[in-house]
Formats: structure tokens, C-alpha cells, sequence
């Protein structure tokens, strides 16, 4: 059975899928927000370059994983199901480097604007979310 009328219109569905994802994105900057131990936005609007790079790595990183799921899956409640998924293991790899760094704490880093760690954040955020995408598809 096909879907017609008005919900199935593509522009429909383009703009229900946009305005899921720009949700879960906001609750994902949320929830990032409580577990970094610096505000993002704050130290953002300071000028803080590697918490722009942290910060905008893991925004890319959560919209490509649900760009995946998306594109992988028929319903939107499967969508959201995938993509949120992905989204608490990317969080698992934010631990994770934090984890693997013993000689120096991530955060401190980030805060106190090391860039190559801003910027290795980053690279772990993108990077991560196509492994992330191409696994959940």
C-alpha cells in the first residue's frame, strides 16, 4: 500500500524529519552541556576556539548519524529509536577519550582553549558519527 495525501507529500516529510532532528538535536547539545564541566555557550561567545570545535564537532556529528538514520529507516519512530541510539554512543566516545587521556583531563583542555585538543574532539565527533551512521543503517 503507498502512502498519498498530504503527511506523504515529500515537502511534508522533509520538514516533519527537520523538525525532529533539529529537537533531538537541542536535547543532545543539552545533555552534552551537563556532562562537559565548562558551558559551551558561554565559553563560545568568549571566544574560546576549542570549545567551538568541540562543540561544533558534536553537533555535526549528531545530525550525521541521524542523516543516516534517515535515510535508513521507514518510520519516524525508527528514526528518532537509531538516531538516539547513536547519539548515547557518541556520548560513550566522549568518555571514552576523556578515559584514554589519563595524562591530562579533556575539559580542562577544552576550557582552557588547547586547540589541538579542541580540535582532536572534533575530529573524534565527526569522524565516530559516520562509523556511528554506517552501523546503524
Amino acid at each position: 500500500m503507498t502512502k498519498t495525501g498530504f503527511w506523504s507529500h515529500p515537502l511534508v516529510e522533509t520538514a516533519g524529519y527537520f523538525s525532529v532532528v533539529v529537537l533531538c538535536l537541542i536535547v543532545s547539545m543539552v545533555i552534552f552541556e551537563l556532562v562537559t564541566k565548562y558551558n559551551n555557550w558561554e565559553e563560545i561567545r568568549k571566544g574560546n576556539l576549542s570549545v567551538a570545535f568541540a562543540t561544533g564537532g558534536k553537533i555535526f556529528g549528531v545530525a550525521n548519524i541521524f542523516r543516516y538514520s534517515i535515510e535508513q529507516h521507514n518510520s519516524l519512530p525508527q528514526m528518532i529509536g537509531w538516531g538516539l541510539y547513536g547519539f548515547l554512543l557518541l556520548i560513550f566516545a566522549y568518555f571514552l577519550f576523556e578515559f584514554l587521556t589519563p595524562k591530562f583531563n579533556i575539559d580542562k583542555e577544552i576550557e582552557s582553549d588547547n586547540r589541538s585538543v579542541g580540535f582532536i574532539s572534533m575530529i573524534i565527533s565527526v569522524g565516530l558519527s559516520f562509523v556511528i551512521g554506517a552501523s546503524i543503517s
